[in-house]
């Protein structure tokens, strides 16, 4: 299931990233080298809904994979075991 609030990239606020300056079309390798290398401001983050702001749950961008621990006790029990776009 692709997570709503990053329409499935994974990431938050990828609009603040100006055409040209990601290195590689793989995002989860892009995005963080583009975030680690900025000295201005800017909100460009992990999605806090697949992950927690800074890694993911799972799979970038999807929601119950067999990668995420499932129910009351995974990484969603904060939301009753569903994710927050749900």
């Amino acid at each position: 299931m692709n997570c709503n609030v990053c329409k499935g990239t994974g990431f938050k606020n990828l609009w603040q990233i100006p055409d040209g300056e990601l290195g590689s079309d793989d995002l989860t390798v892009s995005v963080p080298v583009w975030i680690a290398s900025q000295t201005t401001p800017h909100d460009v983050c992990v999605c806090d809904c697949c992950g927690n702001g800074d890694t993911w749950y799972g799979i970038p961008g999807q929601h119950y994979s067999p990668d995420d621990p499932p129910g009351h006790n995974g990484c969603y029990a904060h939301n009753g075991g569903l994710c927050q776009c749900h």
